[in-house]
């Protein structure tokens, strides 16, 4: 359906979203488009109705679809429809009234910071060992996503500032800052890169054979990385970006901190770290507590 393709174009345009983003919302959009048209012989999105809509998505449930992935197709219909408004393509939003299916609050998984110690890296040449250290703090120390890893620059770190630039979602700049320690890692790293493949990087992190990293590359590494020091299911980047957030609340610092840390353009997004765990809590019992101790 040509609005589909119109209203793809706008988000990977004008909102910036990542390319995998703008698939997930073309999957969702075909697969709305692909019932409406088998149901009820509308072909245009535009003059489906609201009760249309919530039998769509009734049907999503009949099919065994978690809340969770309910709730994904309604946002994506909301935005969509959004959109429609903006274009005067429709005159009321049929979203209008459809609220989020009710869902289970999981705790965020990340990894104690006793195991985190016990982190390891594949004894091999100096170069590789380096950078993958250098992989793993950077991503347990910043909180930064992946693709924030792969896109980073020498450019975007400021020695002298002890600061580093990172380029988010849609293009979103944000400073983190760095300690000397991870200062002081930033620098043997370039000198052994350098020396093996040359100043003319246009990334500060590369693979082993002086490009790019991958995604998967990244995820690799880091499976690798915890898979003896934690029993979680989930071994990847993302893990260590909760584990980066956690440890932060647990150490005291404030959920709107930790929001501008990580880059969420709502506060609503970072309050899935307001979890104390129970180390926390007795030490808050400890302190405040006349017989804490």
């Amino acid at each position: 359906m040509r609005i589909i393709e119109q209203f793809i174009s706008y988000i990977q345009a004008e909102r910036r979203y990542s390319p995998l983003t703008a698939k997930s919302y073309q999957r969702d959009l075909d697969r709305y488009g692909d019932y409406m048209s088998a149901a009820y012989g509308v072909d245009n999105l535009c003059k489906v109705s609201t009760p249309m809509i919530k039998s769509f998505l009734v049907s999503l449930k009949d099919e065994g679809l978690s809340n969770r992935s309910i709730n994904r197709m309604i946002s994506t219909l909301k935005t969509f429809y959004k959109y429609c408004l903006r274009e005067g393509l429709v005159e009321k939003s049929p979203m209008f009234g459809i609220k989020n299916l009710k869902q289970p609050k999981n705790l965020v998984k990340f990894v104690p910071e006793n195991d985190i110690n016990k982190v390891s890296f594949e004894n091999k040449d100096e170069y590789t060992i380096k950078r993958d250290e250098l992989l793993f703090e950077i991503l347990y120390q910043t909180g930064i996503r992946k693709a924030e890893l792969i896109g980073m620059r020498d450019q975007d770190v400021d020695k002298l500032a002890m600061k580093v630039k990172v380029r988010g979602k849609r293009d979103k700049e944000r400073f983190i800052p760095l300690s000397r320690d991870l200062l002081a890692m930033i620098g043997h790293y370039q000198t052994l890169r350098d020396e093996r493949f040359g100043s003319h990087a246009d990334r500060l992190l590369l693979n082993d054979k002086g490009e790019e990293m991958t995604p998967y590359f990244v995820y690799n590494k880091v499976h690798r990385m915890l898979e003896g020091v934690t029993s979680l299911k989930q071994k990847s980047p993302h893990v260590l970006r909760h584990t980066f957030a956690t440890h932060l609340l647990d150490e005291g610092a404030s959920l709107v901190a930790i929001q501008k840390l990580l880059g969420h353009a709502d506060l609503g997004t970072t309050q899935v770290y307001a979890h104390n765990t129970i180390e926390q809590l007795k030490k808050i019992h400890q302190q405040a507590h006349p017989k804490g101790g």
